[in-house]
């Protein structure tokens, strides 16, 4: 059987619709934060990735998580 991480994943604006707000989930040791995003399923055509914070601190989508570490994910924002 795999090892599992348990994350605490918070979505933001856009992505919350018909998501969650905050969610916690399990994956399997040596997970990426791309993993993640494609096991919620979250449509990054029509809203691209903004911002990807692991504990408050930015990272990229081959970022792997650790146990009990929080994941926020904001979209890219337009705004003039």
């Amino acid at each position: 059987m795999s090892e599992m991480i348990n994350i605490t994943v918070k979505l933001f604006a856009q992505y919350r619709e018909g998501k969650f707000k905050v969610e916690q989930r399990s994956y399997t040791k040596n997970s990426t934060i791309k993993d993640v995003l494609d096991d919620i399923g979250l449509d990054l055509a029509k809203l691209p990735i903004g911002v990807l914070m692991v504990n408050g601190r930015h990272m990229q989508e081959d970022c792997v998580l650790k146990d009990a570490q929080i994941l926020a994910i904001f979209p890219k924002v337009g705004g003039g």
